[in-house]
C-alpha cells in the first residue's frame, strides 16, 4: 500500500438515532501514521463517527474504507481484526472483575480446562507497563478511580496492537502528569506507524499532538486542515459558527455572605484526614489536588456518600442529621458528580424524570404527581441551560455528553440547592457548552449559591474560584487567593517548597 494514501476514509456517511440526525454526508481522509483530530460540539457527531469506525455503530448511508478497501463491522471484534481500537470516553468495563481478567477478556489464557491466572495477570501488567501505568491487575474494577479505569482502558486498545486507534477524550479524567505520559504514549504510538484519531475538547493539547483537524458541526463536515494553519480562535469559531470572545465569565462581584457550608475535622480512613473549612453564600471555593489528593472523597463525605467518614458538617449553622444523601439533599446540598453516567443520571429515564428526581417530594400531592407538574419544572430549567434536545421526553442515554452533564445541572437548579458541589463540571464537554456551563457557576453564585468547585484543569479553577484550598495526600496544606498563578498553585499541590505569600492557612 502507498505510504502517501489515506488508512482511513470516509465517504458521504450518515447515521440517523430516534429523534436525532447524528451524521450527515460526511466525507474526509486520515493520513497514514498521523494524528488526527476530531473537533466539534458536544452532538456534533464526533464520537458517533468514531464508534462506527470501531464497529459499534453502523452507518446508514456512505461508506468507511481503511486502506482503500469498503470496510462494513458487524461487531468491535470486527474492527479489531482489521487493526482498529477504541478508547472510550464513557468507560465500559465488568466492573466486578478484575483489572487482568478485564484486559484479557475474549482471549482468556486456560491451564486445561481453567483459566490461567498467573498468565492472565502477567499479560495485563505488561499492557499496563507499556503505557507506565502502576495499578494493581487484582483489584476488581469497581474499586479504581475513574482516572485509573481511564488509563486501563488506554492499556486495553494500545495493547490489541490495533494500526489505528480512536482515543475518545482520553485525558478527560487524568492528572496533568498522566497527560504527559499519554501524551508521550502517542508519540511512541506514532513513531510505530500507528494512526491516532484524537477526539479531545482541550485545545492546547489538540495543538500540541495533532497535526490534522477535522471540524464537524450539527452532523456535518466543515472543514479538514492541516493544524498549522489554524489557531484557537479560528477552531473555535468553526466548531461553533460564531464568535467566542472569552471562555470564562467575569470575577463575581458580590460580597461572601454568611457561611452556609463548614466542615470541622471530617474524616474518612485510608482516604483523607482532619479536613476542616467553610464556604460562605455567594463563594465559589476551588478544591485543588494531585489524582488521589481526597478532592471528590471529601465531596463524596459531605454529601452523605461515605458511610465512614466522621466529624461535623454544618449547613446555615445546623448540623446534618447522620451521614446520608437525604439528609443532605433535605439541608439544600447538590453534587454533580465526577462520573455522570454512573452517578448523576439515569440513562434510561428521559430527561424530565431525571430532572424531577430530587424534587419529587415537593411536587407531590398525596403521593400522587399532579399531570404536567414535571414539565413545568423542566421546560423552565432546560430554557435556561440551552438544552439541545429534540424534547423533553427524549431517553437521557441518547444524547451527547455536554447535554447530558446540563441534565445533571437542570435537577439540582430545580431543587434550588443552598450549596452545590461540582465535581469535574465540565469533564467531557465542548468548548461552547464549557463557556455555557462557567457562566451558570458565575450567575449562581452572584445569586447567593454557596459553590464547591473541584476541577483537575487548573486555568479553570483558577479563574472560577473565589479562593483555592489545596488537598495533598488526604490533608488539606493550604490555601490561595483568586489569581494565583498556576505555578504556585502546583507548587502546594506537589508539596514543592515555596515562599509566596499568598499560601495561607488562615483562610481554610
Amino acid at each position: 500500500m502507498d505510504a502517501d494514501s489515506p488508512i482511513v476514509s470516509f465517504r458521504a456517511v450518515g447515521k440517523r438515532f430516534p429523534g436525532v440526525h447524528a451524521l450527515d454526508d460526511v466525507s474526509f481522509d486520515i493520513a497514514r501514521g498521523s494524528c488526527h483530530a476530531l473537533c466539534g460540539e458536544n452532538g456534533a457527531g464526533k464520537s458517533t463517527l468514531g464508534k462506527m469506525l470501531a464497529g459499534i455503530y453502523r452507518p446508514d448511508e456512505g461508506e468507511i474504507r481503511i486502506d482503500g478497501q469498503p470496510v462494513r463491522f458487524e461487531d468491535p471484534k470486527g474492527a479489531l481484526q482489521a487493526g482498529v481500537g477504541m478508547v472510550h470516553q464513557e468507560l465500559a468495563f465488568c466492573e466486578n472483575m478484575t483489572v487482568a481478567e478485564n484486559l484479557c477478556l475474549g482471549a482468556l489464557p486456560r491451564r486445561g480446562l481453567f483459566v490461567d491466572r498467573a498468565e492472565t495477570e502477567r499479560r495485563a501488567r505488561a499492557r499496563l507497563d507499556a503505557i507506565e501505568a502502576s495499578i494493581d491487575v487484582r483489584r476488581a474494577v469497581e474499586e479504581l478511580t475513574v482516572a485509573e479505569q481511564q488509563l486501563v482502558q488506554i492499556a486495553a486498545a494500545v495493547g490489541s496492537g490495533a494500526r489505528v486507534i480512536i482515543f475518545d477524550e482520553p485525558t478527560s479524567s487524568l492528572s496533568q502528569a498522566e497527560a504527559d505520559h499519554l501524551y508521550a504514549l502517542l508519540g511512541r504510538l506514532r513513531e510505530r506507524g500507528v494512526t491516532c484519531v484524537y477526539v479531545s475538547h482541550r485545545m492546547p493539547e489538540i495543538f500540541r499532538l495533532c497535526d490534522t483537524i477535522t471540524v464537524l458541526r450539527d452532523g456535518r463536515h466543515v472543514t479538514t486542515q492541516p493544524t498549522a494553519q489554524l489557531d484557537e480562535a479560528a477552531l473555535v469559531e468553526l466548531m461553533i459558527g460564531r464568535r467566542l470572545d472569552q471562555y470564562l465569565p467575569k470575577e463575581t462581584t458580590r460580597a461572601p455572605g454568611d457561611v452556609v457550608l463548614r466542615a470541622t475535622k471530617v474524616s474518612s480512613p485510608r482516604k483523607f484526614h482532619d479536613v476542616s473549612f467553610e464556604v460562605r453564600a455567594g463563594e465559589i471555593v476551588g478544591l485543588a489536588g494531585l489524582v488521589g489528593a481526597g478532592r471528590s472523597e471529601v465531596a463524596q463525605a459531605i454529601f452523605g456518600l461515605d458511610r465512614d467518614a466522621t466529624g461535623r458538617v454544618e449547613v446555615g449553622g445546623t448540623a446534618l442529621g447522620g451521614h446520608s444523601p437525604a439528609a443532605a439533599m433535605r439541608a439544600g446540598i447538590g453534587l454533580v458528580p465526577e462520573d455522570r453516567k454512573r452517578q448523576g443520571f439515569i440513562p434510561d429515564m428521559t430527561g424530565l424524570e431525571n430532572l424531577a428526581l430530587p424534587v419529587l417530594p415537593q411536587l407531590a400531592r398525596w403521593g400522587w404527581l399532579p399531570a404536567g407538574a414535571e414539565r413545568t419544572l423542566g421546560e423552565a430549567a432546560f430554557k435556561s441551560l440551552a438544552l439541545r434536545a429534540p424534547n423533553l421526553a427524549v431517553p437521557t442515554v441518547g444524547l451527547s455528553g455536554g447535554n447530558q452533564q446540563k441534565i445533571v445541572f437542570a435537577k439540582w437548579l430545580a431543587a434550588r440547592c443552598r450549596l452545590l458541589i461540582l465535581d469535574e463540571p465540565t469533564r467531557g464537554v465542548d468548548v461552547g457548552a464549557k463557556s455555557e456551563i462557567h457562566s451558570l457557576i458565575h450567575d449562581l453564585a452572584e445569586a447567593g449559591t454557596a459553590i464547591l468547585l473541584i476541577s483537575s484543569e487548573l486555568p479553570e479553577l483558577i479563574a472560577l474560584s473565589t479562593r483555592m484550598l489545596v488537598l495533598r495526600e488526604g490533608r488539606l496544606v493550604g490555601a490561595l487567593p483568586r489569581g494565583a498563578d498556576q505555578a504556585s498553585l502546583m507548587r502546594l499541590m506537589a508539596g514543592v517548597e515555596s515562599s509566596s505569600p499568598s499560601v495561607s492557612q488562615a483562610t481554610l
